[in-house]
């Protein structure tokens, strides 16, 4: 998957790293910024939470710089179709939540989807279930796209 048939690089594994920065990036700016209901980490004072938020924002960033650089570096060397970057992009998309879902949300106990509310059962499910649409959404295209054309 990361090589074409003539050995170069791949569209796929940039689009996973633009896929992981964009969903970053969405989650920092929508849930912490503009609706401020959590920071990465919640579990102190909110000036941590602010500095967590701000080393996390860096990250995703970076990660989507990143991604970008080398998908514009490598669409005109390879013979991958643009879906195979947009497989990608579903999938590091998807996976990033459904990992920041069950991991940091859950298992770290780091935040919560909206760390002030009564019952976060809804928000959660509301979470993951957008999250596995887009990672399926992305295994799905990446199929057909693996496919053999006849």
């Amino acid at each position: 998957m990361s090589v074409d048939r003539r050995g170069g690089p791949s569209l796929f594994w940039p689009g996973v790293l633009v896929g992981i920065g964009v969903a970053g990036t969405l989650d920092e700016v929508v849930l912490h910024q503009l609706l401020a209901w959590h920071h990465f980490y919640d579990r102190s004072t909110p000036t941590v939470g602010l500095f967590s938020d701000g080393l996390f924002h860096l990250f995703s960033t970076a990660i989507l710089v990143v991604g970008i650089i080398q998908l514009v570096e490598r669409r005109h060397t390879t013979p991958d179709p643009p879906r195979l970057a947009l497989a990608g992009i579903l999938l590091g998309a998807g996976g990033f939540n459904l990992y920041d879902g069950t991991i940091q949300h859950k298992l770290l106990r780091l935040h919560q989807v909206r760390e002030a509310a009564p019952n976060n059962l809804p928000y959660d499910l509301a979470f993951l279930a957008i999250a596995a649409a887009v990672a399926l959404a992305g295994a799905l295209l990446l199929r057909q796209v693996r496919q053999p054309t006849t």
